[in-house]
């Protein structure tokens, strides 16, 4: 049933795409609508296109893991519409045509913008491309039980075909039907976790059964570890705690030392093994019929009690929320520890009992005590969050779809109000997903998909499905506005090649299949990763070579192009090559994350600024030139 539903809500997304094809034939209606979309279905497809993968997969999952540090994001990439509402939407209608390049270039016909323009706009597009194609391999894999790769494979086709049909106007309708129904199905999954209520038990519905760590009595005789009836190879520090590698009958399992009290115990783990050979061994992930791997999670204690006596039946919103953050409800999650043994690499995924007041508190992802290298990169993402909303190319398009600058700024407010409900939704279901005891420990982007699944098949092959088409709606946004990079604003504008709007079309098209064979290629690479982080890069880029030139083409007079075109470079290279040299980027490719030349992984706070005065030290200095030119 699960495979049935989504395939019938693929078929319809290019159903769609295909009735569309046959009335889009000139450039304005390929890359902008024709400009006649309504401002409320412009509103609702905004809020299609903003709520991707990292909103809807990415922030239930950093919810479930972090708490209140998760939505974090959700805070931060909603305030970023304060900005696009109040600084860019009307200005950004008014000034262009097609593309955000076009806006920049209004004043000054300038060959530098043009060409830098359109280099940003596919930089910014293809970064924010790779989260969306890992949240799709993320989310096929379970569902299909096809690889990741096969996967990512599948919607960058999918995706493509669209493009190249239709354009915008099927991008759009896809975008208003998955934005509605994303919101629609969130609620009800909300609704369906308060009306469970909290147990130490989770409910599954019967249907997905959910994994309890086991404990084992250890004890030191001379200094040596010894555990009846198991026989300990190797103890390994790690993180200041000590992970134990056991064996009985002939299979070897990987334990956390806990010592409380006098005593040792030692933890169950979940893990796997890479050998040095290059092979892999999941003996401790085990995969259901399904090939999700067990699921754990749930709560320890409410309030200090446990048992069937704990439970709390139905709750309203806020009682949930204050049950949660009760000092003695202690929420069950992970910890994930790398480490080797000998040869051969280890991922533990151990239990890890949080209290309540703490996981709904600030704190487990930035650190509120933490140093101020710590402090200084959580001020980097929430700047980048703040201001890369109102930078991203495939947002600015969307100003272009609608008749008139009024139009714009009504649809910006009916996606602010569809979008802050929807992040309202996540933070019940991030937390719903750990008290219901689904997470998957190999990847945190499936937890809401996973949360639906224990309500039953019906409700997860439905959210599976609008998460899939949050990804085909979003990677469509994205392709539109690369391929108006290429074909519009590269050869038609700057090598002024004199096209068609046939030929126009076509560019377009083409532009779309190489932007999303590369986006494949880059969502198979970056496996693994959340994709809140990986979004959180990209608006960090955005924010860097796009928002300082639309800022200050509107506020400040004595811009000049070559203020503009130095700005974007500026801006991009210096995003990217402190993103590159991060710790994260660093840890991602195996390196050691301590050596990493940069200890931001966050590059706004550097990037942004450095943008701006560029702009304004080469606007100074070429206000002459540029004024006896003209």
């Amino acid at each position: 049933m699960a495979i049935a539903i989504f395939l019938t809500f693929v078929a319809a997304v290019l159903g769609l795409s295909f009735y569309f094809a046959a009335k889009t034939k000139s450039a304005s209606g390929y890359f902008a609508a024709g400009g006649q979309i309504h401002w409320g279905v412009n509103g609702i497809a905004f809020a299609g296109d903003y709520l991707s993968a990292a909103s809807f997969l990415g922030i239930c999952g950093m919810i479930a893991t972090a708490g209140y540090d998760g939505f974090l994001y959700s805070i931060g990439y909603l305030a970023g519409w304060i900005v696009a509402l109040f600084v860019v939407a009307e200005p950004m209608k008014r000034l262009g045509k097609y593309t955000f390049t076009d806006a920049l270039d209004a004043k000054f016909n300038s060959r530098g913008i043009k060409l830098f323009a359109a280099i940003s706009t596919l930089v910014v597009s293809v970064f924010y491309l790779i989260p969306q194609m890992v949240g799709a391999g993320v989310l096929v894999e379970p569902l299909l039980g096809i690889p990741h790769y096969a996967g990512v494979i599948m919607v960058g086709a999918i995706v493509i075909t669209i493009v190249a049909t239709a354009g915008m106007t099927s991008t759009t309708y896809v975008q208003f039907i998955k934005g509605a129904m994303l919101v629609v199905f969130s609620l009800i999954v909300t609704v369906a976790v308060l009306v469970r209520g909290l147990s130490t038990e989770p409910d599954q519905g019967g249907r997905v059964p959910f994994y309890k760590y086991a404990t084992l009595e250890a004890k030191e005789v001379k200094g040596a570890l010894v555990v009846n009836d198991y026989k300990v190879l190797t103890s390994v520090p790690a993180k200041a705690e000590t992970y134990v590698k056991l064996e009985k009958g002939g299979v070897q399992t990987w334990w956390l030392r806990s010592d409380k009290d006098g005593k040792i115990a030692l933890k169950e783990t979940q893990y796997e093994v890479k050998k040095a050979d290059g092979s892999k061994l999941v003996n401790g992930l085990p995969a259901s019929k399904d090939n999700v791997l067990r699921q754990n999670g749930g709560l320890e204690a409410i309030k200090g009690k446990t048992g069937p006596e704990a439970a709390t039946g139905k709750v309203g919103p806020f009682e949930f929320l204050s049950i949660l953050s009760d000092p003695e409800t202690r929420i069950n999650t992970w910890k994930i520890v790398k480490l080797s043994d000998g040869e051969d690499k280890v991922v533990v995924y151990a239990p890890s009992v949080k209290p309540g007041n703490k996981m709904m508190r600030p704190g487990l992802k930035f650190k509120t005590e933490g140093t101020p290298i710590q402090k200084l990169d959580f001020l980097s993402l929430m700047l980048a969050l703040f201001l890369g909303t109102a930078a991203l190319p495939h947002i600015l398009i969307r100003y272009y779809t609608v008749p008139s600058p009024a139009c714009a700024r009504k649809s910006t407010i009916v996606a602010i109000a569809a979008i802050g409900f929807f992040y309202v939704l996540t933070m019940y279901m991030g937390l719903g997903a750990v008290i219901n005891a689904a997470l998957n420990p190999v990847t945190d982007n499936m937890s809401a998909p996973l949360l639906a699944r224990t309500f039953g098949t019906f409700l997860f092959a439905v959210i599976s499905a609008i998460a899939f088409a949050t990804v085909l709606g979003t990677v469509s946004g994205l392709i539109i506005a690369a391929s108006g990079a290429v074909a519009h604003d590269l050869m038609d504008r700057y090598l002024q090649l004199g096209h068609t709007e046939k030929q126009k079309v076509r560019a377009g098209k083409i532009a779309a299949f190489v932007v999303g064979i590369i986006a494949i290629l880059l969502g198979i690479l970056f496996q693994g990763m959340n994709v809140s982080f990986l979004v959180g890069l990209a608006f960090a880029v955005a924010a860097s070579a796009n928002l300082p030139s639309i800022i200050m083409i509107l506020f400040w007079k004595k811009t000049t192009a070559k203020g503009i075109a130095a700005s974007i470079v500026t801006g991009m290279v210096s995003a990217i090559g402190l993103i590159m040299f991060s710790p994260s980027m660093y840890d991602k490719f195996g390196l050691n994350p301590a050596t990493a030349p940069v200890p931001l992984d966050n590059p706004g706070i550097i990037s942004i600024p450095l943008s701006f005065l560029v702009l304004v030290a080469v606007s100074l200095l070429t206000q002459k030139k540029e004024a006896s030119a003209a």
